[in-house]
């Protein structure tokens, strides 16, 4: 619904609406003066609204991550909880412009399947496909209460091991374990050999 001069018109009081001159000149009364104060009021309503209503018109593009301009969906990235796997160019958060490790189609994917990363937060698998959506890597295996040096298993320990081709994103990594493990754990994460 775009909101015109004719809409904004009806929303006002009837004397009001007496006041306002007919859109053809034409038709205006002999004497009147086609720009009288209240319709160049109108006028600056109509364009004050033109930019609220363009953004409710292609609000759907700005809320679906895959659309949105690259600033929402950095946005939505701090609605969904995942600013915290930004990095910032001023080399701490709030300070210079965020920016995403592994790019901006990686943060788009992530942020599409936030809500059904969160409702299984904490377990292995959970932890295994968001660092595989997040760094657009496979191979990630979490291992739960793996051996330690004298063959006896960890208990509440997890051991990632990521593949090599993470080696670049470890920062990004180490932090999504830290984050998205469960609380009560400790972890060791291991790259595998190029």
């Amino acid at each position: 619904m775009i909101v015109d001069r004719a809409r904004i018109a009806r929303l006002l009081p009837e004397t009001y609406q007496a006041a306002i001159p007919p859109e053809n000149p034409s038709i205006a009364p002999a004497g009147a003066t086609p720009k009288r104060p209240l319709a160049a009021v109108l006028e600056v309503m109509e364009v004050l609204q033109a930019p609220a209503e363009n953004a409710l018109a292609t609000l759907d593009a700005h809320i679906d991550p895959m659309r949105a301009p690259p600033s929402f969906t950095l946005m939505l990235a701090r609605w969904l909880d995942l600013d915290r796997y930004l990095d910032w160019t001023g080399g701490r958060p709030g300070e210079g412009a965020p920016r995403y490790a592994a790019g901006l189609g990686r943060l788009r994917l992530l942020c599409l399947e936030a809500a059904e990363l969160a409702r299984w937060r904490g377990t292995r698998r959970t932890l295994e496909r968001i660092l595989t959506v997040a760094t657009g890597l496979s191979g990630f295996t979490v291992e739960e209460n793996p051996p330690g040096p004298k063959g006896v298993a960890r208990s509440f320990h997890l051991r990632v091991v990521a593949p090599a081709a993470a080696q670049p994103l470890a920062d990004l990594v180490r932090r999504i374990v830290d984050e998205e493990r469960p609380a009560y754990t400790t972890y060791d994460i291991e790259f595998l050999p190029a």
